[in-house]
């Protein structure tokens, strides 16, 4: 039986659901997390880089990478969203400072390195904006050539947006950088470069898998006492207060650990292929994901966009648990 890991290069902007989908790459047997991106969103790029190096020391693997990404956009000023993540991006939870240091070098530079040391095996996954990898585009114009698969949590496909009216947090923070992603995917389809088109998790599917607290309870009692749940009880408890104040509900739509999921298993998902633009010049709509379903634009799909899943989304909570609760357990029983 081959038991070969997937070797996985993660760009996030942790950030609670970020947080929760590093615990599952780590959690998972198939995934072998070989470095880490910091992108500015939800916080600022040096505290997601402190975010990451905290979570993986607590996790035991201080050994994994972690660089530092661009602090702004391509071309427009950042945003973040303390008021849905909290203050440092983890709700209410508080990490301590890691003893481990960023690398020296970027985020950008990072996903170069991962592609080119596992060409055509590594899987990259955006959680966050897409600023490092738009970086990285720039100065490796192989790299679709080179990653054997992209899964971008990002977009609204058909579906409203969470950010404004038409556009989803990721893609509205830096729609130049989407644009770039998905026209660099765009031509190299069109010279036969590419292998896989990227799959994009956009809130059409994310927003239906709605974590309530009795699952965070059940979970919390399947693993046993580690701090890593407590940090995810902790930064979960902020995120049900954030999205039950703008009347969602108390629950908390996490987004990111169901788009790493589909990273190591696309067969969670059904997809569409289409070609995807990124608006950028629209009133009411810029950062709007637009997907040509029908082909009015002439131009090969870009990208598959998951639509549906089987058994969702109680397959994904019910591998979530299944996955994380040992893996915390046995963190809980090697202190």
């Amino acid at each position: 039986m081959n038991t070969r890991r997937l070797p996985v290069f993660a760009d996030v902007d942790t950030g609670v659901d970020d947080a929760m989908a590093l615990v599952y790459l780590l959690a998972s047997p198939e995934a072998d997390l070989i470095g880490l991106g910091s992108t500015a969103g939800n916080v600022g790029a040096q505290q997601v880089c402190a975010n990451n190096l905290a979570l993986m020391e607590l996790c035991g693997r201080p050994d994994i990478p972690v660089s530092l990404g661009s602090a702004v956009p391509l071309s427009i000023p950042l945003r973040t969203a303390e008021d849905t993540h909290g203050p440092t991006g983890l709700g209410y939870a508080q990490l301590p400072v890691a003893r481990a240091a960023p690398t020296g070098h970027d985020a950008a530079t990072a996903w170069i390195r991962s592609a080119r040391d596992h060409p055509g095996e590594l899987i990259g996954l955006a959680t966050g904006p897409l600023t490092n990898l738009a970086l990285a585009l720039r100065a490796e114009p192989e790299l679709p050539r080179l990653l054997r698969r992209l899964v971008i949590m990002g977009g609204a496909f058909d579906y409203r947006g969470n950010t404004t009216p038409a556009s989803e947090w990721n893609i509205a923070v830096d729609p130049e950088a989407a644009a770039e992603v998905f026209g660099a995917w765009g031509d190299a389809v069109a010279a036969g470069h590419v292998g896989e088109l990227p799959i994009v998790c956009g809130l059409n599917i994310t927003e239906r898998m709605a974590l309530h607290p009795p699952y965070l309870d059940r979970l919390a009692e399947a693993a046993g006492p580690h701090p890593v749940i407590g940090v995810l009880r902790e930064a979960l408890r902020f995120y049900f207060e954030f999205h039950d104040s703008v009347g969602e509900g108390y629950l908390a739509h996490v987004h990111d650990p169901f788009a790493a999921a589909v990273a190591l298993d696309p067969a969670l998902v059904i997809t569409r292929d289409a070609c995807v633009g990124v608006e950028l010049d629209g009133a009411l709509t810029r950062g709007m994901t637009v997907a040509d379903w029908a082909g009015h634009w002439g131009r090969p799909a870009n990208a598959r966009i998951a639509v549906d899943g089987p058994g969702l989304p109680e397959v994904f909570f019910d591998r979530y648990l299944a996955r994380v609760a040992p893996f915390a357990r046995g963190l809980g029983e090697a202190m």
